[in-house]
């Protein structure tokens, strides 16, 4: 009994104590759909191949509560990165990069407050 509660509380401590991990998608297709949960908005993200050699990734972020859907549609060249918080909803960075026919979608905290920024 003192063994069961012991490893209990240890296996508790244990993940409270574990920081908050980044999420990550890699999508290989197009159409392909890849989806992250962390922080207040979910988002869908996919692309498809344009003129020119871009993919067109379209991202779509909801939120967990009210609120309307917002998308964000961009054209990655090859080795091309870009990294954005949503308006309304600072803290969490959505990074965006492609690597050949691969785009990997990513969210980590915001490390870097911004002097300009305007309060939420």
């Amino acid at each position: 009994m003192i063994r069961r509660t012991l490893s209990a509380s240890l296996l508790a401590a244990l993940f409270m104590a574990t920081p908050a991990l980044a999420e990550e998608a890699t999508i290989g297709r197009p159409i392909e759909a890849g989806s992250l949960h962390n922080g207040r908005l979910d988002m869908v993200v996919y692309y498809v191949p344009t003129d020119g050699g871009l993919l067109e990734v379209t991202a779509t972020f909801a939120p967990k509560g009210e609120g309307d859907p917002q998308r964000v549609v961009m054209g990655l060249a090859d080795r091309d990165s870009v990294a954005f918080s949503m308006p309304g909803y600072r803290g969490l960075l959505y990074a965006f990069s492609r690597s050949g026919e691969k785009v990997t979608v990513s969210t980590e905290a915001d490390k870097h407050p911004r002097s300009n920024a305007l309060p939420d």
